[in-house]
């Protein structure tokens, strides 16, 4: 008998989903208990006039009992599971680990695009394929939806979490407000090809288990994985308004000798009572497990292709991967999106689904162009695409993300390393220069020993004007997720650059230390994986000093591209040094009167805690027109929740790019609509231990300030 799955674990199955015995199934096929007993274990099979009683007496034909690719359609049907409330009356008002993200797709993508690198299949070589699909459903197919979904039993479930007076049911409540007054409802769904997908059992230790039975459980592929705490799935349930996401997985390892359309659903719903019934909170979409008590328990089920065209989950092809069906997504941030449309204004039909596919494609070039890149012998690890239907029709058309567009500068410079064609120092326009830094790696479980030296390789070439903010430098590590970037200080003179920190397994194969800098700078990013600092991981596996290793890795970075693009200042023309005291810039002229429209805007603030125990603060400053006029004054205070802020003096003061600090105060250089400048605290005024403290920046004027 040639199929998938053993016959005897098939059959086992089958007895399981219609609720027969061993000895019912032996009277239905006129054979002993015995015989059946002996097709369960493997020690027999079957006579094929035998297999003809066997497919009447399960209520399938015969093709089912003899591929065994899927279930019969006897036994118990598929519907929803919800969890009953806590025998001790405990209550869960919502899944804790969503509150970790906002309902923001830039995060979102972000943290999806990130677990499907993770699970890339990399024996062959090829990207992982990542697709967002955004379908708006009005109408009639919106009505076939609801039903596919099994709307009407979840329905009092809804009805019941929206009416309760906290964050989830007021989430809930405009979901089913805006679905029900305005006859819509919007899908995301997350198709990723070249991946795992979800193996392994229902409930054992795997990837299935982790992603749609657990919380905090980090089912990884590899050591230069993205994600650690377990908690990136969870912006899947953050940005439902209706907390529903269903699955459907083509695996890359054959679970009950099947691998494709293996559906699931979950909701996430707080406590609430229906019908006189407490319910615990999450529910599932399955088919009812029979060796759980009473067949209660709802577990995955292998779909027919009408089930999975029905729900919204048909993927394109058998390759491996796992498609994530949001209902009800939302994005809080896009409605604050101002960005014009691509083709000019589309007025109040350029709707959110618009805007989000807007800042989907903005989030994955911003943090996944590096992904994206390949070159030398190397394919990019990652393709991105985004696309927006309504009921079925295409509003904008799939758009594949280009690393070249979305970041020009660092994707010339990652692909020159990538292809060899780098240089020791710049002297023409569109070089990429290449060097090494130092990491010191400590040796785990503590003290102040080191393991090794790992090089990790800095690239700097000139910035374009599609880059965004030039002299900044982007780090990353194994999967080429953008981790940090940020603006280099201490730049007296040079010309706009972009610079990128290769870490980890992204330094090369050649790279010393390569993956205990892997294991090391995972244990120091936080759940956004978007710095590299102290957390608590670190101080566990490490030492509570680990985080100066940080530190050190950011000053040598800083200094290798300070050596790399700085230009000598020029001499003063003959005579200006006398010349200089007696002029006068606007002299009789009135300062501009400062108001909340002009007043310079501290845009973007990076702060880190030197060896000495004092904080070091990197500031942008936006500067409207006029601004070399004004003095501002940077103030450093302790960050407390009540009560006056205790100010903290400065060590040190200086510009860095357009301003300098006279007497305590910036003043900008003429015609500059931006400044940097740096500041180093005074330990000795510190009111407050600095790892136990917050710190406050505030931008004070005559008569204002701006706070970050």
């Amino acid at each position: 008998m040639e199929a998938g799955e053993d016959f005897g674990p098939w059959l086992a199955r089958q007895l399981k989903l219609a609720d027969m015995t061993q000895t019912e199934l032996a009277q239905a096929v006129d054979v002993t208990r015995a015989a059946v007993s002996a097709w369960i274990t493997g020690r027999a099979a079957p006579r094929p006039e035998t297999i003809e009683r066997i497919a009447r007496a399960l209520n399938t034909d015969l093709a089912t009992v003899h591929t065994r690719t899927t279930d019969t359609q006897a036994g118990l049907p598929v519907g929803w599971y919800h969890r009953p409330g806590h025998a001790d009356g405990g209550r869960e008002l919502g899944n804790a680990a969503a509150f970790a993200f906002d309902a923001d797709v830039e995060v979102l993508a972000r943290e999806t695009c990130q677990n499907s690198l993770d699970e890339r299949l990399i024996a062959n070589g090829q990207p992982v394929r990542v697709r967002y699909t955004l379908h708006e459903l009005t109408g009639e197919t919106l009505a076939r939806f609801r039903e596919a979904i099994q709307w009407d039993d979840l329905f009092p479930h809804y009805e019941a979490a929206a009416a309760q007076e906290q964050k989830v049911g007021r989430v809930i409540d405009a979901g089913l407000r805006d679905m029900y007054e305005h006859d819509r409802l919007v899908l995301l769904r997350v198709d990723d090809y070249n991946a795992a997908g979800l193996t392994g059992d229902d409930y054992d230790d795997g990837r299935f288990a982790a992603v749609v039975r657990r919380q905090l459980d980090s089912h990884k592929s590899g050591s230069s994985a993205g994600g650690s705490y377990g908690l990136g799935k969870a912006t899947l349930w953050a940005t439902s308004r209706l907390g529903l996401v269903l699955m459907n997985s083509t695996l890359s390892e054959p679970h009950e000798g099947r691998a494709e359309r293996r559906l699931v659903g979950r909701l996430d719903l707080p406590w609430r009572q229906v019908h006189g019934k407490p319910w615990a909170g999450p529910a599932w979409l399955g088919r009812p497990d029979p060796d759980s008590p009473g067949a209660a328990v709802a577990r995955s089920w292998w779909a027919d292709e009408e089930t999975v065209e029905s729900l919204h989950l048909k993927r394109e092809s058998g390759e491996p991967g796992t498609s994530f069906l949001i209902v009800g997504a939302h994005d809080v941030a896009s409605l604050a999106d101002d960005s014009p449309a691509p083709d000019g204004d589309e007025g109040e039909d350029d709707d959110s689904i618009q805007r989000m596919h807007r800042r989907l494609v903005r989030a994955l070039g911003k943090n996944f162009w590096a992904a994206m890149t390949g070159g030398g012998d190397q394919l990019p690890l990652l393709e991105a695409s985004v696309r927006t239907l309504r009921n079925g029709d295409v509003v904008l058309a799939e758009q594949r993300v280009d690393p070249a567009v979305a970041q020009p500068s660092r994707t010339r410079a990652l692909k020159a390393f990538l292809d060899g064609t780098t240089v020791e120092q710049l002297t023409e326009s569109g070089q990429v220069a290449a060097t090494t830094v130092p990491l010191s790696l400590p040796a785990r479980g503590g003290g102040r020993a080191s393991l090794g030296e790992h090089r990790a390789v800095l690239l700097v070439t000139d910035a374009e004007d599609a880059d965004g903010k030039s002299n900044r430098v982007a780090a990353m590590r194994g999967n080429r997720m953008t981790v940090r970037d940020v603006v280099v200080p201490s730049l007296s003179m040079s010309n706009p650059f972009q610079a990128v920190l290769l870490a980890g397994a992204a330094a090369g194969p050649q790279a010393p230390f390569a993956a205990e800098a892997e294991e090391f700078l995972r244990a120091a990013e936080p759940p956004e994986h978007n710095k590299w600092g102290q957390t608590e991981e670190l101080t566990l596996t490490y030492s509570p000093s680990a985080y100066r290793r940080i530190a050190s890795l950011t000053r040598e970075t800083n200094a290798a591209i300070k050596e790399l693009v700085a230009r000598p200042k020029k001499r003063p023309k003959a005579g200006g040094g006398r010349l200089a005291p007696k002029l006068t810039v606007g002299a009789g002229k009135k300062r501009p009167r400062l108001s909340a429209a002009t007043l310079p805007v501290l845009e973007e603030l990076d702060a880190q805690v030197l060896d000495g125990g004092a904080w070091q603060v990197i500031g942008e400053i936006r500067i409207p027109a006029g601004g070399h006029t004004w003095r501002l004054v940077p103030v450093a205070k302790f960050d407390v929740r009540s009560g006056p802020r205790p100010t903290i003096a400065w060590a040190e003061l200086v510009g860095v790019d357009n301003c300098q600090v006279v007497d305590g105060t910036l003043r900008f250089s003429d015609e500059a609509r931006s400044a940097t400048f740096r500041g180093v605290t005074d330990p000795t005024t510190h009111a407050v231990k600095t790892s136990l403290s917050g710190l406050v920046v505030e931008l004070r004027a005559g008569e204002g300030e701006s706070r970050s």
